[in-house]
This record gives structure tokens, sequence and C-alpha cells, in this order.
């Protein structure tokens, strides 16, 4: 006979996001793209999915609250630089063991580097929520120049990492997993996809290269 899970207790819930929220403001300066804006959109819109797709809510909400605790640690980092930073946020919290190993999983499942067509339910409420914020109109606008300079590193590093990462992603059709999100957001996806593969294309221009060298100087 299966047994039924136990949902994590709402007071626990809270407990972590009081915990990662502290941790965001005091570090505001250093989590320029990655601060509490992005994760308070992230966790948000996980909740929505997760709802939509079946997945467990409870421990959806808390990996997209811990997702990027790995900026903490480091600069320009990856999901498993955050690994004990986020357990001792989840295990300090009350999460129970077997919680902080499913959430880890989901964290790095969901990441948009190694991700896969065949996630888990959770991993892609969360991937779904996550890639909408790269997705979103305003994010090259208001907010590239954040992530670069939160990672510390230069236009054409992100540009290819985004290429790289995000368009064989969208070519084969998991860019995003939800279909409502497919439905609603691939018009924005494609559009800032093209937008990077044109800023890519722009770097291999002398013209453009010195302008951008002046305009760093």
């Amino acid at each position: 006979m299966m047994r039924t899970r136990t949902m994590m207790p709402r007071s626990v819930i809270a407990d972590v996001e009081q915990r990662v929220r502290r941790l965001c403001e005091d570090l505001a300066a250093k989590l320029q793209f990655h601060g509490w804006h992005h994760v308070s959109f992230v966790r948000d819109k996980s909740v929505h999915f997760a709802e939509r797709n079946g997945a467990a809510r409870d421990v959806v909400e808390v990996a997209a609250l811990v997702h990027d605790l790995n900026y903490m640690v480091r600069r320009n980092s990856l999901p498993t630089d955050g690994a004990a930073l986020r357990r001792k946020v989840l295990f300090v919290a009350g999460v129970s063991q077997g919680d902080i190993e499913w959430i880890e999983r989901i964290v790095v499942e969901a990441e948009m580097r190694t991700r896969s067509r065949d996630i888990s339910l959770e991993a892609q409420a969360l991937s779904d929520a996550d890639t909408l914020f790269k997705a979103l109109p305003v994010t090259p606008v208001v907010l590239a120049h954040k992530y670069l300079q939160e990672n510390g590193i230069t236009l054409r590093e992100l540009a290819y990492k985004i290429v790289g990462e995000q368009v064989g992603k969208a070519d084969e059709g998991y860019y995003f997993y939800d279909s409502e999100a497919a439905a609603t957001y691939t018009k924005w996806a494609e559009t800032n996809l093209l937008l990077w593969k044109c800023i890519v294309e722009s770097l291999d221009d002398p013209c453009v290269e010195d302008l951008l060298t002046k305009v760093a100087s």
C-alpha cells in the first residue's frame, strides 16, 4: 500500500522564504540579477505551473525559493555550487531530510544548461518559471546588464551562453514544458532568442567591437 506523503507545513515554507529573502536583502548589491525580485517571480510562477501540471506544490515552491542560492556562494556558478547552503537553509527551517534531497534533485534537474525533455513534473514547473523570467521582453532591456555585472562576464560570453544553452531546446520543442506557457510565451521566447543570435552575429563586426570597447572605457 502506497503511503500518502505529508505536505510541508506553511510555517516551514514561510521560514524558508524569510531566510532566503533576508539573504537576498543582505547581498542585494551582489545579487543584481538573481536577487529577491527574481526569486519571488520564479516562486510565484512555479506555484502556478505546479498547480496546473499536478506536481507537489509545496516542494516546488521551496525549490523555487532556494534554486539560485549558488549565486550567493560564487559568481557565474552552477546550481551544484549552492548545494551546501541550500541544505543548511532547508535544514534549519525544518524541512525533512527526504524533502531536502528531493528539492536538490529538482533544482539540478531544472537547470537550463543540462535539462532534458524528460524531467520530473516538479522540475518542469520550476524550469518553466525560470525560463519565463529569461524570456520576458523586459529582461534584456532592464536586467541583462545587471547579469553581466553580477557575474563578471562580457556581453560576448552572455550571448554565447544564451544561444548555446537555449536555442537547441527551443528548436527541439521543450523550451517550455507546460502547454499554456508554450502557447502564451513562445512568441516572447523566440523574439528574445533571435535578439541574442543577432547580438552574437554583430559581435563579429570589427566596428561593433570597437564601439563596445569605447563604451566600456
